[in-house]
């Protein structure tokens, strides 16, 4: 009988331990096998800011940052965005911190007024999407002025 309980204490301490594999959250991070195995496949969505996207924006001109745009914008993605994104790192979809340095103002505003046809037809979308494990981006149905303060906040970034 003794023994019996000296087992069971010994099991009931192992599994309290905190475990380094652990996720936290939604939080995915690829293995280093995983991620050779997506670069090999060129599974990694490519840089393009020439592709402006599929959707009612084909222009987008920055001049200085409008505080009161970044301010309407932050509110806005935290609300409707960081469920899925992080400024600065992974989680069910890209970091945010540099997206102008990757994508066109004009394909983000895009992506986030018509995620489901950027998905089916842009071929970056497509991409990210089979990237990050084919998670579709859902449509927030924001307006323009909305997308646009997004915008305008993920470039204070």
């Amino acid at each position: 009988m003794n023994r019996i309980a000296i087992v069971l204490l010994a099991l009931f301490i192992s599994s309290c331990g905190e475990s380094e594999n652990k996720k936290k959250g939604f939080e995915y991070q690829r293995t280093q096998k995983e991620t050779a195995k997506a670069i090999e496949a060129n599974e990694q969505a490519p840089v393009d800011l020439s592709n402006k996207g599929i959707g009612p924006i084909s222009n987008v001109e920055f001049g200085d940052i409008d505080d009161a745009m970044v301010a309407r914008g932050a509110e806005a993605f935290k609300q409707k965005c960081t469920a899925c994104h992080y400024p600065n790192r992974k989680l069910i979809g890209p970091a945010m911190t540099g997206i102008y340095e990757r994508r066109s103002p004009e394909w983000v505003m895009n992506m986030l007024l018509n995620p489901t046809q950027m998905l089916q037809e842009d071929p970056i979308a497509i991409a990210l999407l089979k990237e990050y494990n084919n998670v579709q981006m859902l449509n927030q149905n924001l307006s323009q002025d909305e997308a646009r303060a997004i915008a305008e906040y993920l470039r204070a970034l």
